[in-house]
């Protein structure tokens, strides 16, 4: 077979053409991944802020077997999105998305009841930066973080079984263990799920297919983020 100089070079330019195209609609999708979650965080803060200056709106929720609506509903949007999301329209996942952040908002109005101001606000800023730096590891790392993926997921289930357990025991040792595990636990998972979602990027997908998928990993990272900021407010936090 002849070597063919030119035809070398022709390769070579068109598969650094294919990169560099991959590159750019990666980022252009993590743009929108992280869009998707800073929005739906905004817009849970706005809700819970809100509602948390409202006596009226706090006790209408809280002060009545209301409040079960609104701590379990969050979880059934999840259960929606996550099981569902093939057969939703990009509307309606979109739709459903904002509704679950909102929903999200009325529950987490109850940690203004019960931790000052300040060091919901401290907090806050603590958890976005240890967040955005995971996750910029999770980004950039050449290194494989799937194995450290069915670890984490046990340790979740772990601190599932443990907060349950700590509803009946009431135990301020415990608690501390759980809070502190589960920071560890949610940091990790901030740099398994960035990963993960870089992974399953796909440039051949149709607009609204990537659109789901950006949608999806919003959620993720919206999870990792509230869940993380709750466990440090569990350490950190003023409580009133």
């Amino acid at each position: 077979m002849a070597f063919d100089p030119q035809n070398q070079t022709v390769l070579r330019t068109g598969s650094r053409a294919d990169s560099i195209s991959i590159d750019q609609g990666l980022r252009a999708h993590m743009l929108k991944v992280y869009n998707y979650m800073a929005s739906g965080l905004a817009l849970t803060g706005v809700v819970a802020m809100l509602t948390a200056s409202s006596e009226t709106m706090l006790n209408t929720i809280f002060g009545t077997p209301l409040s079960w609506v609104v701590m379990l509903a969050p979880l059934a949007f999840v259960m929606v999105l996550s099981f569902g999301i093939n057969k939703l329209s990009t509307t309606t996942a979109q739709m459903l998305f904002w509704a679950f952040a909102v929903v999200m908002g009325l529950s987490m109005a109850s940690i203004f009841m019960m931790y000052t101001g300040t060091s919901i606000a401290r907090v806050f800023f603590i958890t976005a930066g240890t967040f955005a730096g995971m996750s910029l590891y999770g980004y950039t790392t050449k290194r494989d973080l799937s194995g450290f993926g069915s670890f984490l997921m046990m340790g979740l289930i772990g601190l599932i079984i443990a907060m349950v357990v700590n509803i009946f025991l009431q135990s301020s040792a415990l608690e501390f263990v759980i809070s502190a595990a589960g920071v560890l636990i949610f940091v990790g998972l901030t740099a398994y799920d960035t990963q993960k979602i870089k992974s399953i990027y796909d440039e051949m997908d149709s607009h609204g297919v990537a659109t789901k998928k950006a949608i999806m990993g919003a959620l993720t990272l919206y999870l990792d983020f509230i869940n993380l900021f709750l466990m440090l407010l569990r350490l950190f936090g003023d409580r009133r």
